[in-house]
C-alpha cells in the first residue's frame, strides 16, 4: 500500500546527483545542434499561438525514411525543447527526420490543452516530413504520445501513424491527484479520467512499445506494464521492458546511439 504518494512519484529524490541532470542535458543538446549544418537543423517552427507552441526539425541527409517525434517530459510542468536535441541523433543517423516540439505548462494550461497541443504539433510536422510516423515521449511525454494512439483526439495523421514508445510514461493520471504537484496540475477525477490512455480506446493500426528503467520508482515500472497489457487487450501489438541499470534520468540516454536496441525498436526496426 503506498502512503507517500509524492515519494512514489519522485524521480530526482532518488537518483544521485538527479539535480545536476537538466543543464546537463541543455550542455550536450545545444553541441548537438552545433553539430549540424544551419539547412538540417530547422528551429522554432511555430504550430500554435503561444510562445511554447513551436517545434525544432532536424532532418537527415538525403531524403527522410519517415519521421520520428520526441515529447520531453517534466511532469507537464517544466522542462523545454531545446534540452532534448540531442535525442534525434539515433534517429537521424538511421535516416529518419526528427520532431522535437514544446508546449505550454502546467498550471498556466491543463493536461488536456498540452494533448491537444501535442496532436497540433505532431500534424505540422507530418506536413512537412513525408512517409511512416513514430511518436516517442518520456515520462509525462509518454503520457502525451500515447494520447495520440486514443481514438478521442483528433490526429490529421493517425493512418500513418506506425509505432508509439512510452517511455517511463504515465498513463493512469488518477494517482497523481494524491501527490503535492496537483497544486499545478489542476486534475480533478473527470479530467485524470479522460487523459488517462490506460482508460481510453485505441486507435487501431500501431504497434506500442513500453519501456522503462528497471531501477525506476515501483510506480513507473506498473505505469509501464499497466498500458502495454490492457492496450494488448484491445488488440494491439505490444511489448513491455524493463531497461537493465537504467534510471528514470538515463532510459533515454539510447536514443542518441544508431545501434541501441530503443533506438531500433522506436523506428520500428525491431518488433515492439
Amino acid at each position: 500500500m503506498i502512503t507517500d504518494w509524492d515519494s512514489a512519484y519522485d524521480n530526482a529524490g532518488h537518483i544521485e546527483g538527479g539535480a545536476a541532470y537538466p543543464e546537463r542535458w541543455r550542455a550536450r543538446a545545444a553541441s548537438f545542434r552545433e553539430s549540424l549544418p544551419e539547412a538540417r537543423c530547422r528551429r522554432a517552427l511555430a504550430y500554435g499561438e503561444g510562445p511554447r507552441e513551436a517545434l525544432d526539425l532536424f532532418l537527415p541527409e538525403g531524403a527522410p525514411r519517415g519521421l520520428f517525434v520526441f515529447v520531453h517530459g517534466g511532469y507537464w510542468r517544466s522542462m523545454e525543447r531545446g534540452l532534448w536535441s540531442h535525442l534525434a541523433a539515433g534517429a537521424l543517423a538511421r535516416g529518419w527526420a526528427v520532431a522535437v516540439p514544446g508546449y505550454a505548462l502546467c498550471p498556466q494550461v491543463r493536461i488536456s490543452a498540452i494533448t491537444g497541443q501535442i496532436a497540433r504539433a505532431v500534424d505540422l510536422a507530418a506536413a512537412l516530413v513525408p512517409g511512416p510516423i513514430r511518436l516517442a515521449g518520456h515520462s509525462a511525454g509518454g503520457h502525451l504520445v500515447t494520447r495520440m494512439g486514443c481514438a478521442d483526439v483528433p490526429l490529421k495523421a493517425a493512418e500513418r501513424l506506425e509505432r508509439i514508445v512510452s517511455i517511463s510514461g504515465l498513463h493512469d493520471l488518477r494517482p497523481l491527484m494524491r501527490t503535492s504537484m496537483n497544486a499545478d496540475l489542476r486534475l480533478d477525477l473527470a479530467e485524470a479520467r479522460a487523459e488517462s490512455p490506460a482508460l481510453a480506446e485505441a486507435r487501431a493500426g500501431f504497434g506500442l512499445l513500453c519501456w522503462v528503467g528497471a531501477r525506476e520508482r515501483p510506480e513507473f515500472l506498473r505505469q509501464n506494464a499497466l498500458l502495454a497489457n490492457i492496450w494488448r487487450g484491445c488488440g494491439l501489438e505490444t511489448r513491455a521492458v524493463e531497461a537493465e541499470g537504467r534510471h528514470h534520468f538515463d532510459v533515454i540516454d539510447d536514443l542518441c546511439d544508431p545501434e541501441s536496441a530503443l533506438c531500433a525498436a522506436a523506428l520500428g526496426e525491431l518488433r515492439p
